[in-house]
């Protein structure tokens, strides 16, 4: 039986600037729907990288690359925009649209064409950015504070189940020699409709109310727009928050799900199944590390020890898969603490919301996803340039490739010192 929809007194709490002190189970389920979106976007995200033979068949150039880079750039432009929407109107009426506008993005690309899946790709990216965002945002502003670190990583750890999800069941549906045999065109299919369900869902159960603007931004003009950013992007915290989460995702989204597979079966020598199977322990060590820091700083009430440990771990995890020949560590073993350490980059989300101002809440989450992805969109292409246009490359040429990705993360490490400490514990010491 479907939930009724929350009557607008239900979110006067949060609309009044006073968070709920205990978890309210409607609130709870909405911030669910918003983490399932963000399962849904990584799964079609990746999706592509695992039909890729498929793709390069249909089109005679799979574009990949292309569609990669055009997504995130798209991806971390609105990023901005979609934060100073859900300040100003809510998450009601904003979330269902870009929920929609995902799911046709995968109607257009199932339609089979080069253009069509370019640009149903891209049109994803721009429903897809508010799937985190819109996650953090109802986190922040319908559940306690004390618990955002853990919901922000239980989002997170969703998030990767999501990418984990794009992969093998995919590979398993598609694969000609299985026993599905489901054309690519069609899985795509079934993730728009996937998407439409999902918005028509979100559109009936969050609770309906309007944002902060009435209270915090004032009418609507050019300046009360760029007031958020103004004091977002002139607090040098925000940008210690931001450069931190970035330096510390790309050695997983770059290094290991970009690369893993065939650095392991290029470089390494192993099979293409062994080289897969590893590389999912990462998003499979997102899944446990994520909520698992998130709870631990939550717990203690302090943010920086956490991101510290994290961030060690990872960089001691990320020269191991480098430098140890696979076979001399347990199988699986180093992907899978890659992916646990590297829920630590979680922890900057948190705290770039507390070293800003509660009403731009939604914009400092679009600031955060803005910066992590811009990282992401520098290393990226230096990543590439760094590897040669060599079809084979040995592991030497991957070491001297991803070297930018060890250096990111001691840098991430140096900057966490000069980050502020916001949990609930160096709050009561002020």
């Amino acid at each position: 039986m479907a939930i009724p929809p929350s009557p607008p007194t239900a979110a006067v709490p949060a609309a009044s600037g006073a968070q709920p002190q205990k978890l309210q189970p409607l609130y709870v389920l909405a911030w669910f729907l918003c983490a399932l979106f963000y399962f849904y976007q990584y799964a079609i995200r990746s999706a592509p990288g695992i039909m890729q033979h498929e793709l390069a068949s249909a089109w005679g150039n799979s574009h990949l690359g292309l569609m990669i880079a055009s997504y995130y750039i798209v991806y971390a432009l609105m990023a901005l925009v979609v934060g100073v929407l859900l300040d100003r109107y809510g998450a009601h009426a904003i979330l269902p649209g870009f929920i929609a506008v995902t799911g046709v993005g995968c109607l257009i690309f199932a339609q089979g064409s080069a253009v069509a899946g370019i640009g149903g790709y891209v049109i994803q990216a721009i429903g897809a950015i508010c799937a985190f965002v819109g996650a953090s945002y109802v986190a922040a502003r319908y559940l306690p504070a004390r618990t955002l670190a853990l919901f922000v990583g239980l989002t997170q750890c969703l998030g990767m189940a999501g990418a984990a999800f794009g992969s093998k069941p995919t590979r398993m549906l598609i694969d000609p020699a299985g026993h599905w045999h489901v054309s690519w065109e069609h899985i795509w299919l079934g993730f728009g409709v996937i998407g439409l369900a999902l918005a028509a869902a979100v559109w009936v159960i969050m609770p309906r109310d309007s944002g902060d603007s009435a209270q915090h931004h004032g009418p609507l003009s050019v300046g009360n727009v760029l007031r958020p950013f103004k004091i977002i992007f002139s607090n040098p915290q925000s940008w210690c928050a931001g450069v931190i989460g970035g330096l510390l995702f790309v050695p997983t989204t770059i290094g290991a799900l970009g690369w893993g597979a065939s650095m392991l079966s290029g470089g390494e020598g192993t099979t293409m199944a062994f080289a897969a199977s590893d590389v999912s322990m990462v998003p499979i060590g997102w899944v446990i590390g994520c909520p698992l820091l998130g709870w631990i700083s939550d717990r203690i009430g302090r943010r920086k020890p956490v991101l510290l440990g994290g961030a060690v771990v990872l960089l001691a995890a990320s020269v191991c898969a480098l430098y140890v020949p696979v076979g001399v560590m347990p199988r699986y073993m180093v992907a899978l603490i890659m992916g646990i350490a590297s829920g630590a980059a979680m922890i900057p989300f948190s705290s770039m919301k507390e070293v800003n101002p509660p009403q731009v809440k939604g914009t400092a989450a679009g600031v955060m996803n803005f910066l992590v992805f811009g990282t992401t969109g520098i290393m990226s292409p230096l990543v590439s340039a760094l590897m040669g246009k060599g079809q084979v490359l040995s592991m030497v040429e991957y070491r001297h490739a991803f070297m930018p990705l060890i250096i990111g993360i001691v840098i991430a490490i140096g900057l966490s010192f000069f980050l502020r400490e916001t949990g609930w514990a160096a709050r009561r010491q002020a």
